[in-house]
Parts: structure tokens; sequence; C-alpha cells
């Protein structure tokens, strides 16, 4: 029997529901599952059109709150919001260290290996680098590690693994930014915790939060 998706919100329009981590969001991969088979099966058994939209993405082990749309309209919509940079989306994430000051904003520039599938910061003359901005904000900190809420102001591939790994403050089971990260360490502790955009049939505000569950959080708070 598949995994059952969780779903947050649903109208005729878009799905809002939680990607587990370990799931990516779209594969080529024969036989695994992803969320778009997922909430195609989900769609389906309610024996609708199933058809889903995907129109952004979280990394393959990371949790976190996803927006998905219905029809072709909807995701034209959602897409140009994305684009416009007027989907806010916050994260929480578990970082090595304590973070001084404790609230600020991050600037750097990117570039992609698509070979490693790894991005890292460097100048801002180098070919293909793009710039890259989160603002943060330390919730709590306890035993070497700080709760961050992070605030993506772009959307980049790996932006705040690597960002938060260039300030010093690598995420918490990151096996690939996070030098100190060992087989035995927890999974990353990162999650899309907030989204905020307009509905696009009704033009509404609408913001969905969740609470991450991931054993890096559940962990930590059983620290505090």
């Amino acid at each position: 029997m598949g995994i059952i998706p969780e779903i947050i919100y649903e109208d005729q329009a878009l799905l809002v529901c939680r990607k587990p981590a370990g799931i990516p969001v779209q594969t080529a991969r024969t036989g695994q599952q992803d969320m778009v088979s997922l909430l195609k099966n989900y769609r389906a058994a309610q024996k609708e059109e199933p058809q889903v939209y995907v129109l952004h993405r979280l990394d393959q082990p990371v949790e976190g709150i996803m927006v998905f749309a219905k029809q072709k309209e909807a995701a034209a919509s959602l897409s140009r919001q994305i684009q416009q940079k007027t989907v806010d989306k916050y994260y929480y994430a578990l970082v090595e260290g304590a973070l001084n000051p404790p609230e600020g904003t991050l600037t750097d520039y990117l570039l992609r290996d698509g070979k490693s599938n790894t991005s890292r910061v460097v100048s801002e003359e180098t070919k293909g680098a793009k710039q890259a901005v989160l603002s943060y904000k330390v919730k709590q900190a306890a035993k070497g590690r700080s709760l961050v809420e992070i605030r993506l102001e772009t959307g980049r591939h790996h932006q705040i693994r690597v960002q938060m790994a260039r300030a010093g403050h690598p995420l918490t089971g990151d096996k690939k930014y996070n030098p100190d990260c060992s087989d035995g360490y927890l999974p990353i502790g990162l999650c899309s915790v907030k989204l905020s955009f307009r509905h696009p049939s009704t033009g509404e505000k609408r913001t969905y939060s969740i609470e991450p569950k991931g054993e890096a959080f559940q962990a930590f708070f059983s620290e505090i």
C-alpha cells in the first residue's frame, strides 16, 4: 500500500499538503514514489481527473508544506506569484552553533554543479552565479544548536543549506554541506513550515502552516 499524502487544504483549484522527508517532489526513477504520483493516485481515488501541476520544489530529504495546482489556470496564477516573489516561504532550520547576531540577512552568489548536485558560494562576477538572499531569526537555542526561522527572498538550489554552512552554521544532519555530519547523524533539520499566497480564484490572501515532525527537530525539542 502506498503512502497516503497528508492534505492540509483542498478545493477545486489547489492542494496544500505536507511532503514527508525522503520523498522526492518528482522523479524519473522507475518504481520510486514521489509527491506527484501520490497526489495523482489520491485524486484518482476521489474519482477526479488525476492532474497535478508542480509549482515549486523541496529537496528530497526535506519535509514541509507545499502547494500544487489542480487546474491549468490556477497553476498559471500561482506560478506568476512565485515569479513575482509575492509568495512567502518560511522554513525552520536546525543549525550548529549560536548565531550572532541572532537575526539578520544573508546575501551570497551561488553556482550550481549539476554533476555533483551541489551548489557553492562564488564571487558575483562568476559566470552562471545567481544571487541568493534570505533573512533569519533565531527562535530557540540549546546544547550547541539553534532553531532558526528563515524567510527565502530567492529560491536557489540548496540555498538555505549552502548559505547557512557558509555562515559557519551548517544544518544538523546535512550530509552534503555539514563536514561534521556522520553516517549515524539524524536526518536533515530543515522543514518548510509556512506558505502565504493569494488564492488563484478569489485573490484572497491565504496562509498555511505546519509543525516539523522530523527526528532532528523532535530530538531538539525534547532537550529544551
